[in-house]
């Protein structure tokens, strides 16, 4: 009986691992018209900002949405102190076919103070994939270090977010996604800017592996598909964006290259001049550099990028490319295909993605407190090598953890019902013991005086049971 029940509990188990879900980003053989939007967070809070700073909602760490319109602004109000570094990202997601202008169309981010000092640089993501709309984002930060003197002050701070753009660009409302990270201050003094020639800025050769592993690519920074080194092979639709995530730890690099095969379609003489595009974004969703996009006229084509190595000192360099590779974390990478690549690939391309972490993880600057996105974990790493998405590797260890105490639970119910089993059988051998043992009071073979008030037939029943039952229901 209680066999059937552990066996119950195993199959509701593995019924449980085997449901689930795969995530949207498996793309298949499927037309432009049905490339999929961006896929905002799941439980972003709804936040709505105000054209004016009196009237602007307070922003609080974590993940947000929100909408713009083309010449809009938005001001959102923070409360920052005066040891942490904090960093709001956006990120403007038009749906796919939207009409934009390359430079034209774009958001402007600020951070500034209750007197209007700007802190830091302003950041300006804009399209330049020959008027493809696919996601772009970028950050701004309010950094606290003996190299600034401008919001320096605990107090009241604004984030800032305009939309800019042409009358002739698309009058569609921009979704938008924001996120505010702290970054925890650190124990001891701040490492200096690494010095020229530390780091070789020639690009390596891309990683040539025999195996190609399977990945899948996100909508969007939320549900990105894991990567690590290695060759990957997806697919991408024309107009689509498709994200990946890589852990790239304190002191490695990423060298990276995305490519499109020959076309086997008898239209190989058309020139496209920004056909496929590569992006690459920290952990806090600041653009490492501008997107590359390369040009396609049927034969096989790469988009390729290689950073500098991971370094807390290169937030005091003054190159973005190079600012932008100040922490170790997930690093993102968005691979985007022109709507005009349908003349070549009317079904989908295939995606060759070549991933190279280069370079030994090295220790941190040393958090003060727990270094949360800001880090590499050996989890991390294991999603990588499984090519889990964020949400894949939660609902995997939810399920680990419910399987681990359903066999927990299970082995507890086996050695009581073994426990229960072993006294039973020991009572009933004593009993059987004294009716045919050794001689008592009343001579051999015979049996033990009764108590009084106590007949000899109860007082054998009652040595008979065991002192415990299984529980009620087994």
């Amino acid at each position: 009986m209680v066999t059937g029940r552990t066996t119950y509990r195993g199959i509701a188990v593995l019924a449980a691992l085997a449901a689930v879900p795969i995530l949207p980003g498996a793309v298949g053989v499927a037309s432009a018209e049905n490339v999929p939007r961006y896929r905002m967070a799941e439980g972003a809070t709804k936040i709505a900002g105000s054209p004016k700073s009196t009237d602007a909602p307070s922003l609080r760490p974590g993940l947000h949405t929100d909408a713009i319109e083309r010449g809009e602004q938005k001001w959102y109000a923070v409360n920052l102190d005066a040891r942490t570094n904090a960093y709001f990202s956006a990120v403007a997601a038009p749906t796919p076919g939207t009409k934009v202008e390359d430079y034209g169309d774009k958001l402007t981010l600020s951070v500034q103070d209750s007197s209007g000092t700007t802190c830091g640089s302003e950041a300006r993501p804009s399209f330049n994939g020959g008027g493809m709309a696919y996601p772009i984002a970028d950050y701004v930060t309010r950094r606290i270090g003996a190299d600034r003197t401008e919001c320096q002050k605990a107090g009241p701070y604004y984030l800032v977010i305009t939309r800019e753009g042409s009358a002739t660009s698309g009058p569609d409302t921009w979704p938008l996604e924001i996120n505010y990270l702290n970054e925890p201050r650190l124990e001891g003094s701040t490492p200096a800017k690494p010095g020229h020639g530390t780091w070789s800025t020639a690009t390596p050769a891309p990683r040539t592996d025999a195996t190609k592993r399977g990945a899948r690519g996100g909508t969007g920074f939320n549900d990105a598909g894991s990567v690590t080194s290695g060759v990957w092979k997806d697919r991408v639709r024309p107009g689509e964006t498709r994200f990946y995530r890589v852990p790239v730890d304190w002191g490695q690099r990423l060298n990276l290259s995305a490519e499109l095969p020959n076309a086997t379609s008898s239209r190989t003489s058309a020139f496209l001049a920004r056909v496929l595009g590569l992006a690459v974004y920290n952990p806090a969703r600041g653009a490492v550099g501008d997107p590359s996009f390369v040009s396609y006229t049927g034969k096989p084509a790469a988009a390729k990028e290689f950073t500098a190595p991971v370094d807390y000192g290169n937030r005091l360099d003054s190159t973005g490319s190079v600012n932008a590779m100040r922490f170790a974390g997930w690093y993102y990478l968005a691979v985007s295909l022109h709507p005009d690549a349908a003349q070549y690939f009317p079904k989908g391309a295939e995606l060759t993605l070549r991933v190279d972490v280069r370079g030994t993880a090295k220790a941190g600057p040393g958090y003060a407190g727990p270094a949360g996105a800001f880090s590499v974990t050996p989890e991390d790493r294991e999603t990588a090598r499984k090519g889990q998405t964020a949400q894949e590797a939660a609902k995997s260890g939810t399920l680990m953890t419910v399987a681990y105490a359903g066999i927990g639970t299970g082995v507890v119910l086996l050695l009581g019902l073994g426990a229960w089993t072993l006294v039973a059988r020991r009572s009933a051998a004593g009993a059987a013991a004294s009716q045919a043992g050794p001689a008592t009071a009343s001579g051999p073979g015979g049996r033990r005086p009764s108590l009084p008030g106590q007949s000899t037939d109860s007082t054998q029943q009652a040595s008979q049971k065991p002192p415990f039952g299984p529980p009620q229901g087994w």
